[in-house]
């Protein structure tokens, strides 16, 4: 019996060295029912050249996580622009010809929509397209475990009441080891936003098996398609960071369950060393302060908004403040921050405005390091 489709979203902008590695990857997998897409977010370098030399077998990939196969060379690419994507324009026929470890589709933005926005061109094409039960929502930044998605998929067909599963994530490479843990799950107390991730730098996770999370981490999300029917799609008035906290909430919110299965694993680049973990970018920190002001107008309402709303205009302001000055010394990401907070009260919505951040990588939330450590309530 085959297995439940799974369409795998991967998400590229300028990255094209991390993309092809993570496709290796992926086109590892011991699952037998699944699509890639790739989704090049407006990218004005030679990604989809590169990533289309990759799949005809002329660029092989080196990574201490596995050893380069010649032997699902070539790839047969399919590939659209986003207006043929929106419409369906794809020969569906053709492309199930090839199996799945042979064939993938690409899929050009004509111009940066953000993580939020980037992954919907993709979801919103395999859903209406490839009708999959699953949407994979994959970091093109990462490299999964073989049996990532039978595991994920196993926990997910438990019960219909669990929405979106997710893995353990682990540092791609941490102060030269790589079982070390950036996520397992967390606790979200609304009050206040406050995040308290488990397991984080720990060399394995607390729990074995299957756990309840209130978040599964943007890196690496396996969505049910009725969750993308009945709750909707990444909100791109978030653009980047957030989206996914907003997602998740709202689909526990509808009674849906949210589980980490930590015997699945991926390894994500972000955060991999005490240098990453050092530097903070101002589009981040920005984006951070915006969009928690929008997350809370949005989903909080009375006294619990206001509080949080207060809290966040005082008090988190002042803390991050003093983080950014003393612990980044990058008085900047400050003022970004700042600034982010009060275009979220003047209601500024999707790609920021400001020209300062033009020049960022606005596609994947792994691609510019969080204002703050995992392991921080926030």
């Amino acid at each position: 019996m085959m297995p439940p489709r799974v369409s795998i979203i991967i998400l590229n902008w300028k990255n094209w060295g991390d993309t092809i590695e993570c496709l290796e990857s992926v086109y590892r997998l011991k699952y037998t029912n699944y699509d890639v897409i790739i989704v090049d977010n407006g990218s004005d370098d030679e990604s989809v050249t590169k990533i289309k030399e990759y799949a005809r077998g002329n660029i092989k990939i080196t990574s201490d996580f596995f050893k380069y196969s010649i032997w699902n060379k070539p790839i047969k690419v399919f590939e659209l622009d986003e207006t043929e994507a929106r419409v369906g324009r794809f020969n569906k026929r053709i492309y199930e010809k090839y199996d799945p470890d042979r064939r993938m589709i690409i899929i050009r933005n004509h111009e940066n929509y953000g993580y939020a926005g980037g992954n919907n061109t993709g979801i919103k094409f395999a859903l209406s397209v490839l009708s999959p039960k699953y949407i994979l929502i994959l970091n093109n930044d990462t490299v999964i475990a073989p049996d990532l998605i039978n595991k994920l998929v196993k926990v997910a067909e438990q019960d219909n009441r669990i929405g979106i599963v997710g893995p353990r994530v682990n540092y791609y490479n941490y102060l030269g080891h790589k079982d070390i843990v950036q996520y397992c799950g967390s606790i979200f107390k609304i009050l206040f936003l406050r995040k308290q991730i488990i397991g984080h730098k720990k060399k394995q996770c607390i729990y074995k098996n299957p756990i309840d999370t209130d978040e599964v981490y943007g890196a690496c999300m396996l969505i049910k398609e009725n969750i993308l029917y009945d709750i909707g799609l990444f909100d791109e008035n978030f653009f980047a960071y957030w989206e996914e906290t907003d997602m998740c909430f709202n689909t526990k919110k509808q009674g849906y369950i949210l589980k980490i299965v930590p015997g699945a694993t991926i390894w994500h680049k972000i955060g991999s060393n005490n240098d990453s973990e050092k530097r903070v970018s101002i589009l981040a920190s920005y984006l951070f302060g915006r969009n928690m002001i929008y997350f809370t107008q949005k989903n909080l309402n009375g006294i619990t908004k206001f509080v949080n709303l207060l809290y966040i205009l005082t008090l988190k302001t002042v803390t991050l403040w003093l983080i950014y000055v003393l612990h980044y010394a990058n008085p900047i990401a400050a003022i970004s921050f700042t600034l982010g907070i009060l275009k979220g009260i003047k209601n500024e919505r999707g790609k920021p405005c400001c020209k300062l951040f033009n020049s960022y990588n606005m596609s994947c939330k792994s691609s510019i390091n969080h204002s703050l450590d995992m392991s921080t309530d926030y």
